[in-house]
């Protein structure tokens, strides 16, 4: 069976890269030659855990190419993964795959749509005299796990009237299937719902825990216990409730906004979404209010930030909350020094004249009147912190994810303000 990914952005890289990784020849076609002749010498122009180790492989192997001759791969396939990153030019990519492909091949519409896309596609194909199968396949990638996610996924998600178009994805996803992993078929339109709900329920999720560590500071109680006890109440499960900086991610910011605008045109008040939304947002302010309680100014002061990604084990910062954080310092007047093991080049292009790079955790730390543990990257755990103190012009650590030992530090002589902790 012939596969083809439409799309060479951070979804369509990871998508054929897996894809390829079960066994099965995938091409991977992109309009963008830069692009494609990147990815097909094993390069990629971001960071994902463990994503170069699995196209080097595949690429030796020969199940992975990479091609800008969109129109002679995707004649071949018989499916073809429409998996960019930006919703914008759904439609119009439909319609320049369905000129070229084959009859009754099927259209897997992955890229992150509005309800409605899908089926708003397949209309406008069949007026056309198009004889494509289109369905919604919404994946659930997560910067950082994106592969864990992929390779384990929660269910597989079809939204289409043709459930031949299952059979077909079934033997595709073998692997997944023959491990128990449910399928879902329904129709396209909550398909499409599925993945942005789901994002809305996770805001929601991260923003009450996220409220309950401001009321842990103010009575005493651990946010760390309080998690943990949530988390192991049957009813709720433990991932994503734990306090932190807020919500971020690449495709978080418009799910929830398409999800908001869907109920505002249905003429539905959701106030729980909105509320989440705007409790995210405070987040970055919040941890500056923090600081600014054991330091009255910020103007002119040196701070010092570990972490700039979205997330550990990505090189994304699209909508990340630490390029909030590092914006809202800089915008008091703190002199703000940066570090993070792989976001640094996607970092600089949006924050280039507002804050200092640093090299290292150490050069984000030398010098400076605080230091913010902002993205949870498993190396800061491992920090020298003796080293650590005598750089630090001031010995205090604010700690966004609750990585460190506070009592450990504490016993070192730090300052230590963690996230809703006693």
């Amino acid at each position: 069976m012939q596969i083809t990914v439409y799309g060479a952005g951070y979804l369509g890289t990871v998508v054929s890269a897996c894809l390829a990784d079960f066994g099965t020849p995938i091409v991977c076609c992109d309009a963008d030659q830069e692009k494609v002749m990147t990815l097909a010498q094993g390069r990629i122009p971001f960071y994902e855990k463990n994503l170069d180790e699995i196209i080097r492989r595949n690429l030796r192997a020969g199940r992975l190419t990479y091609s800008t001759e969109i129109e002679s791969q995707i004649a071949r396939a018989q499916v073809i993964y429409l998996a960019q990153d930006e919703p914008s030019e759904t439609e119009e990519c439909a319609l320049r795959i369905a000129r070229s492909a084959q009859p009754k091949s099927i259209l897997l519409i992955c890229t992150p749509t509005p309800v409605g896309t899908a089926s708003r596609v397949d209309a406008r194909l069949k007026n056309l005299g198009y004889d494509l199968a289109v369905a919604a396949h919404p994946l659930t990638l997560t910067e950082g796990c994106a592969l864990e996610d992929f390779n384990w996924p929660d269910r597989l998600i079809f939204g289409t009237e043709e459930p031949w178009i299952v059979s077909t994805m079934k033997v595709i996803y073998r692997s997944l299937v023959m491990r128990g992993i449910p399928v879902i078929l329904t129709n396209r339109e909550t398909a499409e719902l599925v993945r942005e709900a789901a994002t809305a329920y996770i805001a929601t999720k991260i923003s009450f825990i996220n409220e309950m560590a401001a009321l842990c500071e103010q009575v005493n109680a651990d946010a760390l216990d309080l998690s943990m006890a949530l988390g192991l109440d049957k009813r709720i499960a433990p991932r994503c409730l734990q306090p932190g900086v807020g919500l971020g991610g690449r495709f978080v910011e418009s799910d929830l906004a398409s999800l908001t605008s869907l109920a505002e045109r249905s003429g539905v008040t959701m106030q729980m979404l909105e509320a989440a939304r705007n409790v995210s947002r405070q987040y970055a302010e919040r941890t500056v209010r923090k600081l600014t309680s054991v330091m009255p100014s910020l103007r002119d002061k040196r701070v010092g930030l570990l972490g700039l990604a979205v997330k550990p084990h990505t090189s994304s910062v699209v909508n990340s909350a630490s390029m909030a954080l590092a914006r809202q310092l800089a915008g008091d007047g703190a002199e703000v020094h940066a570090y993070d093991p792989f976001a640094m080049s996607q970092a600089e292009r949006e924050l280039s004249k507002t804050i200092s790079f640093c090299d290292s955790a150490y050069g984000a730390a030398e010098g400076v009147d605080a230091l913010i543990l902002a993205t949870g990257w498993p190396e800061f755990r491992s920090l020298d912190f003796e080293r650590m103190k005598h750089l630090l012009r001031r010995p205090l650590i604010i700690d966004t994810k609750n990585m460190l030992d506070p009592e450990r530090l504490r016993l070192m002589g730090f300052e230590y303000l963690g996230t809703g902790r006693a």
